[in-house]
């Protein structure tokens, strides 16, 4: 055999092993890939209606609000191989990103699907209270224990729906008037709280400790909003989780609550989360959410702000983005659009 045939048989050779163990070699990569995207104002995989609404007046709508998804490889269990986060990294369409951004550190996959369903639950809630604030719709919140940290003050003492009424006597709006207050105090100090429970009002004192960073003084409960909605609202999207489509739930529930269609018939994406307030945040995945909505046939893409400059790079051919403040201006920028006007909030 010549020396230029050795050769070759050699990097061929070479080739195949590192082929071989490209293909059976885990890495801590996540593959983010464009995933399914959804109108709000139609029907889920039962046929039924995304957004019902019970007890109050509706209107016809039309268009479309969808909101997107992402859809991912990968994760503690079931790693990708180095091949594959190569062929993502060259893949215009998917994102390779560590696998602690989307599964943090000392979380299994499961207890992150559990987290991500309790968010979905809480931007469903957080979209209803934003859609009906922003109609005047007045909405009364309760501030109730969501769960108790085992061995804090408050284990065996207060329970998951115990609704908090007041700290030390001041009464409580939401959550914040009980966490700030609370960041306050110094470590073991009584904190005294007022609760319902079972429609019975009582009142527990608990010593603060230390939390986990050592200098915020805690009493072991996790609290919640929940809001007590004058008419029934009801969200199916199965099993899809996270907090991204709060905004086009708001949108999509306003649409129906009101005369004419929010849209005008465009084919309007969108996604960013919500506060009750109405307030829109950022989210991650802009650019596979973008990708996704352009293939479904968006042309008006609500993008939050903070997440205006990504979008901007990686922005798909005919897909016009228009920046979300808040749920007050996006409306405003709907009008505005299909009103033909050019002065619409975009991140361009």
């Amino acid at each position: 055999m010549s020396r230029r045939a050795a050769t070759l048989a050699v990097a061929n050779a070479l080739v195949l092993v590192l082929a071989l163990v490209g293909s059976l070699m885990p890495v801590p990569y996540v593959a983010l890939m464009p995933g399914p995207t959804s109108n709000t104002l139609g029907t889920n995989d039962k046929g039924e209606p995304f957004i019902k609404i019970e007890g109050r007046r509706t209107y016809q709508d039309g268009g479309h609000l969808n909101f997107t998804t992402v859809t991912y490889r990968g994760g503690p269990g079931s790693r990708i191989d180095l091949f594959s986060a190569l062929q993502g990294w060259l893949d215009g369409d998917v994102a390779i990103v560590p696998e602690e951004t989307i599964f943090p550190r000392n979380e299994t996959q499961r207890q992150v699907d559990e987290e991500n369903t309790r968010q979905m639950r809480d931007s469903q809630q957080s979209a209803e209270a934003a859609a009906l604030n922003e109609l005047g719709i007045k909405v009364p919140v309760q501030v109730v224990v969501d769960s108790v940290q085992k061995g804090r003050p408050a284990d065996g003492r207060l329970r998951p729906g115990d609704q908090i009424i007041a700290v030390d006597g001041q009464r409580v709006t939401n959550v914040t008037s009980v966490t700030e207050p609370m960041a306050r105090r110094k470590i073991g100090v009584p904190v005294t709280f007022t609760y319902n429970r079972g429609g019975k009002e009582e009142k527990i004192t608990l010593t603060t400790v230390a939390g986990p960073d050592g200098k915020r003084p805690v009493v072991g409960i996790v609290l919640t909003e929940r809001y007590r909605f004058p008419f029934k609202i009801d969200i199916s999207v199965g099993d899809i989780g996270g907090p991204s489509a709060g905004l086009m739930f708001s949108l999509a529930i306003i649409d129906k609550l009101t005369p004419g269609p929010l849209t005008g018939g465009a084919f309007i994406a969108g996604t960013g989360t919500i506060t009750p307030e109405g307030e829109v945040g950022p989210i991650g995945g802009i650019q596979q959410k973008m990708i996704a909505a352009r293939h479904a046939g968006a042309t008006v893409f609500l993008t939050p702000k903070d997440n205006c400059e990504d979008a901007t790079e990686a922005r798909p051919d005919g897909l016009r983005l228009v920046r979300a403040d808040n749920l007050h201006s996006t409306i405003q920028a709907i009008n505005a659009l299909k009103a033909g006007k050019g002065d619409v909030p975009t991140c361009d």
